[in-house]
């Protein structure tokens, strides 16, 4: 009560004045000051009312800081008897609530660093059995080393997906723009894919591209090899078609297509749809990636795309992010 009378002070005698107001009032005007005994004392019946639901309600809030200080959160544990405002508790708390967070959010970025540092490694590591095993079967020329070398490639492949996904928003990542020729570059990963081409009996029908764009060679080709390898993944027979079409980079294939339900959401993180669902391999990762990719790069992706008949890629190259270097 002594806290509630201290911190209310200035309503206090706020009231006291008003009470010596109404009473030189009656003075001056030389009314009886009896004539004001009964409506003073509605007033200030009504006044110490107030006072007491006021004074309830605080307590409760009291009662609320003291269970909140009890907690096992470091929270202030002298909020209950100790002097000072409410204001000053709830600052307290605040301020304790706040050195907790960011306690638990540095705990937080150092448990996503370790596991991205764990991914990072690991995958460097596995490069190097795969790249051992691929020079072993290179000695051999035969169907079957031929399919190990592509499921090694596969391999190879996830696993740089993997390590694509722990660097596409970090502060690491290594975004070097700078002018590049699309037509090495898709060359390239065409060549990492002649076995697959060779295999699957599947016609590549490629128009030499003359087309310059500010970018990142490296990310840029992981989208490139990417989309031709799904192209590839999902064209049991005809062909792949590379060509360039007002500033996008087209990739074209006959394959089984991508139904209309899921056309909308093949760029969704997880998003397998029903050629995912039927693979059973599927990820649901590919996509995405690229389409995160392409955002950072200042680059567009869109699909086209009929059931049975194929499938249309189309990599917008027309915008440029980043600086020239």
């Amino acid at each position: 009560m002594r806290n509630y009378l201290r911190q209310r002070r200035k309503w206090l005698l706020l009231l006291l004045c008003c009470v010596l107001m109404f009473g030189v009032s009656f003075r001056l005007y030389h009314l009886p000051v009896a004539a004001a005994l009964y409506p003073s004392g509605l007033c200030g019946a009504l006044i110490l009312g107030w006072f007491w639901v006021d004074y309830r309600r605080l307590r409760e809030k009291e009662q609320r800081l003291s269970f909140l200080a009890s907690l096992p959160d470091d929270l202030p544990e002298r909020l209950g008897g100790a002097p000072g405002s409410l204001d000053e508790a709830y600052g307290e708390i605040i301020e304790n609530l706040y050195r907790r967070e960011q306690s638990l959010r540095q705990e937080q970025l150092r448990r996503e660093a370790d596991e991205k540092d764990y991914y990072t490694t690991w995958v460097h590591q596995i490069k190097t059995p795969i790249a051992s095993m691929q020079l072993m079967l290179e000695n051999e020329d035969s169907a079957l080393s031929r399919k190990l070398g592509e499921e090694l490639q596969r391999v190879e492949q996830y696993a740089q997906m993997a390590l694509s996904y722990q660097r596409l928003d970090s502060v690491d990542t290594d975004y070097v723009f700078r002018s590049c020729a699309i037509d090495p570059l898709v060359r390239a990963a065409v060549r990492k894919f002649a076995g697959q081409f060779i295999r699957k009996g599947i016609r590549l029908d490629y128009t030499p591209i003359d087309y310059q764009v500010v970018t990142d060679e490296k990310w840029l080709s992981f989208v490139v090899e990417q989309l031709l390898s799904n192209a590839l993944k999902y064209t049991r027979q005809g062909s792949v078609a590379i060509y360039m079409e007002q500033g996008c980079l087209c990739i074209r294939d006959t394959g089984i297509g991508i139904a209309p339900e899921d056309l909308p959401r093949i760029f969704d993180r997880g998003y397998t749809g029903c050629n995912g669902r039927a693979d059973k391999k599927a990820t649901g990762l590919g996509l995405y990636l690229c389409r995160r990719i392409c955002k950072n790069l200042g680059h567009g992706i869109c699909a086209e795309s009929i059931p049975g008949e194929g499938t249309l890629m189309r990599l917008d190259l027309n915008q440029a992010k980043g600086p020239l270097e």
